[in-house]
């Protein structure tokens, strides 16, 4: 695709649109219903989210993570502690996520702090993992530089021979919950003139705000 493809590539958005009378009481409701959408329309993984975090000293940085929960107490996922991801939350909770819903033509965006779930939680999420997902946990120096493929592959069988039962949860890895401070809900319209609706906390509740597009 050339410069002049890209320039003229676009799509305008009909499918539907988002009013206040329409938006659930609360940005939870909402999202449930949204992502039971995405999930009913076939979508590849709806619940893959762009993570978006600082560094301590102010680099940004973007990445895919899957949402594992969500509900008036945060959204959840889950990582390894010592990654790109986990050292930036680490040294700055204050974090983004983003469901890019495409062929709906919907985003959600989503504002917040995250902090490090108790253990009891991560501990139960790791044991219901697949046994390859447990063993790349403990295999993988996440965001670390490494020399090629077949170190990880070794890393990956001397992990697999160390633990031929149960494989226990690495300390290294474990949960984040995101409390959100907004979370905007976007969706398609023709023209350009979207529909973006944000609830926003604030000390007596949530309030809904219509942003322009």
């Amino acid at each position: 695709m050339d410069d002049k493809t890209l320039e003229a590539s676009r799509k305008d958005y009909t499918s539907s649109g988002l009013t206040e009378e329409e938006l659930a009481a609360d940005p939870f409701t909402q999202f449930r219903q949204w992502i039971k959408q995405a999930q009913e329309a076939g979508l590849y993984e709806p619940n893959a989210m762009v993570l978006t975090t600082v560094s301590g000293d102010g680099v940004p940085s973007s990445r895919m993570v899957l949402l594992k929960g969500f509900g008036p107490d945060g959204f959840v996922f889950f990582t390894n502690y010592a990654s790109r991801k986990g050292t930036d939350l680490e040294a700055d909770g204050r974090c983004a996520l983003l469901f890019p819903w495409h062929p709906l033509e919907r985003q959600v965006r989503i504002e917040g702090t995250a902090s490090r779930l108790d253990e009891s939680a991560s501990d139960s999420y790791f044991a219901s993992r697949p046994r390859g997902a447990q063993l790349g946990a403990w295999a993988s120096p996440q965001s670390s530089v490494v020399s090629g493929r077949e170190v990880l592959d070794e890393e990956y069988d001397e992990v697999s021979r160390r633990f031929p039962g149960d494989v226990p949860r690495p300390p290294h890895w474990g949960g984040y919950r995101v409390v959100a401070a907004t979370v905007e809900f976007w969706q398609g319209r023709p023209g350009r003139m979207h529909d973006r609706l944000r609830f926003r906390r604030t000390p007596e509740g949530w309030t809904v705000e219509r942003l322009a597009p």
